[in-house]
């Protein structure tokens, strides 16, 4: 994937994300599907950030990956930047609602996604 580093603040601003409504009461989370959305660019920022050791590894249960920290969200892949091909699949690349305590790094058994909890 080749990176394209532009100004990921107005990337963020201009893309169109969408409820995943399936997680609304469970673990409320926005994405945008990456090629059928045009966010090509976005995409490409966020894992030029990621290469560039700007991410943080995370786990949610039993799953680690890294998440880039951007204002007042944190954003993360399912599939890792280095493993993203474009010319064959399309990706999500998702967002959160910072918790503003731990479960912004890790998140177990008995934690939800609800912010006010």
């Amino acid at each position: 994937m080749v990176a394209v580093v532009g100004d990921i603040v107005g990337l963020i601003a201009r893309a169109p994300w969408r409820e995943a409504v399936t997680y609304r009461h469970s673990w409320p989370h926005e994405y945008v599907v990456v090629k059928k959305d045009a966010q090509e660019a976005l995409l490409a920022a966020f894992c030029a950030r990621i290469a560039a050791g700007e991410g943080v590894e995370c786990q949610f249960f039993n799953q680690r990956r890294q998440y880039l920290f951007v204002g007042d969200h944190k954003y993360w892949t399912m599939t890792e930047c280095a493993d993203i091909d474009l010319e064959s699949d399309d990706y999500v690349l998702n967002r959160a609602r910072l918790y503003r305590d731990r479960r912004d790094f890790v998140i177990g058994p008995g934690d939800t996604g609800i912010r006010e909890d």
